[in-house]
């Protein structure tokens, strides 16, 4: 692995651990909050990160799929996965899942 490459990976976990934090801290200054007239609810959905569909991803160009996962990322107007907006992370999550069952 380069050291480009290790960088870029030390900074996406950077996020990751940064965006964790964040929420961590939203949830505790949520349920700690002075109102407690309201009920607390649960998140309605994780976020997904970069991270995580890359593994998902990864994944699947290691079980053969590497072309289809290129062509996906197409259809996303991107060459590569960081350049996918987060916004289509899960539609993108849904098009990988149906590769396992194209076959």
């Amino acid at each position: 692995m380069s050291k480009m490459s290790e960088m870029s990976t030390t900074i996406e976990d950077l996020r990751r651990c940064a965006a964790a934090i964040s929420d961590a801290a939203n949830w505790l200054a949520e349920q700690f909050s002075g109102d407690d007239s309201e009920p607390k609810t649960a998140p309605t959905e994780p976020v997904l990160t970069l991270e995580a569909v890359r593994a998902v991803l990864a994944d699947k160009s290691r079980a053969g799929f590497t072309a289809q996962i290129r062509s996906l990322l197409q259809k996303y107007g991107a060459d590569k996965l960081s350049g996918v907006d987060p916004a289509n992370y899960k539609a993108l999550l849904a098009d990988a899942e149906e590769l396992n069952n194209a076959t």
